[in-house]
């Protein structure tokens, strides 16, 4: 773990308080990845008593904000949960045109904040949109120790669990989120009646990381349709619970075209040892992905490759539509998979990483296989 004496500074802070000095910031991300947090530190304050900290929750601050009334002396405010509000995005642009030559607007909330602003934005060209993930190897420590790496596999990327290190904390505070995400979330945000059947999916999801996900399989065994179990899916990527890969299909293997696979934003919840450090892994490539995209306007994809004779490599980064580099992940320090080397042969993928948890670094058949330690270092992934 890293040294908790040694602030831990959020890896989007520097590009957040440049991109305010010219138009608004929202901010999103799971529940409880630290946004907050990070709008509290641009603030510089360590309490949310804080004037230019407005949340839609506190009764006194509606009114407020209804009339247009900021406070005064304050050259950044913190919209935060204002998506609650149903009219939420006039009443921000509203407040920006007026004031925003004065003042600096940060806009926080839930995945609710993303799902909305992707219709009839009203408030488009005014505003950087960035995702906050959770801590990362990079983060925690800029040497990556190997302490840090197995806090990361226990606890996951979540601030509160990880920076507590304490199992019991870690199991409560999973099983809390789980909970408000099912209860708070997911009842605001969409009109889903079948809560039951889908904490039912929640528990059957861990089990199916890292492999094609079978959304046949998953409505049979919840006995409902097809297209309910896709629509319960895309809810749960909309509010940061977990995310879907396409696969990466080259002109010249007959990879497959339908299947996807699934990873959750807390990694902590995979039960296999190897199937959590993939979904790890996973996690680290979509936050790189989405930092290029968020910060450099980057188009970036996170696809898998397989093919229909079931060789598959887990993970392809692409730019632009070009592959970047692909990475297989494999627990032990084990020879490049076969695959690897089928794949090279018949796909434009420059590079093939195979990432492992133990300590050898070697070059076989132009495979760099290397610590995931070393490969974050070298990449420079946030």
């Amino acid at each position: 773990m890293a040294n908790d004496s040694k602030p831990l500074l959020r890896y989007l802070a520097d590009s957040i308080k440049a991109d305010l000095q010219s138009k608004m910031v929202f901010l999103g991300g799971p529940r409880q990845v630290g946004k907050t947090t990070l709008a509290l530190s641009l603030l510089k304050a360590d309490k949310r008593r804080h004037s230019g900290y407005l949340n839609w929750d506190d009764p006194r601050v509606r009114p407020e904000l209804l009339r247009g009334n900021l406070p005064a002396n304050e050259s950044l405010v913190v919209l935060d949960e204002i998506h609650k509000y149903p009219r939420w995005r006039n009443l921000v642009k509203g407040l920006y045109d007026t004031q925003g030559d004065q003042i600096s607007f940060l806009v926080t909330g839930s995945a609710r904040l993303d799902h909305y602003r992707k219709g009839g934005d009203s408030l488009q060209g005014r505003y950087h949109h960035y995702r906050l993930h959770p801590f990362s190897l990079s983060e925690l420590n800029a040497t990556a120790s190997e302490g840090d790496m197995e806090a990361l596999m226990q606890f996951g990327g979540f601030p509160e669990p990880l920076l507590s290190g304490e199992v019991r904390k870690w199991r409560r505070w999973q099983r809390e989120r789980l909970s408000r995400v099912v209860y708070e979330d997911l009842r605001n945000l969409e009109n889903v009646r079948q809560i039951a059947l889908i904490e039912l999916l929640l528990d059957a999801l861990p089990d199916r990381v890292g492999s094609p996900l079978s959304i046949r399989s998953l409505s049979e065994d919840l006995q409902v349709a097809h297209a309910t179990v896709d629509r319960w899916l895309r809810i749960l990527e909309n509010l940061y619970v977990c995310f879907r890969l396409p696969p990466f299909g080259a002109p010249r293997i007959r990879a497959v075209k339908k299947e996807t696979k699934l990873y959750f934003w807390d990694w902590s919840q995979t039960r296999d040892k190897g199937e959590r450090f993939e979904n790890l892994v996973a996690c680290h490539l979509l936050k790189y992905c989405h930092h290029l995209e968020d910060t450099d306007g980057y188009r970036m994809e996170l696809r898998f490759l397989r093919d229909t004779d079931l060789r598959e490599v887990d993970f392809v980064v692409l730019q632009g539509r070009k592959p970047l580099f692909a990475v297989e992940c494999k627990s032990g320090e084990k020879s490049p998979s076969k695959a690897i080397d089928y794949f090279r042969q018949r796909t434009d993928i420059p590079v093939f990483y195979q990432v492992h948890l133990g300590k050898r670094d070697y070059v076989s058949n132009e495979t760099r296989v290397l610590p995931f330690q070393t490969f974050c270092q070298e990449l420079g992934l946030p």
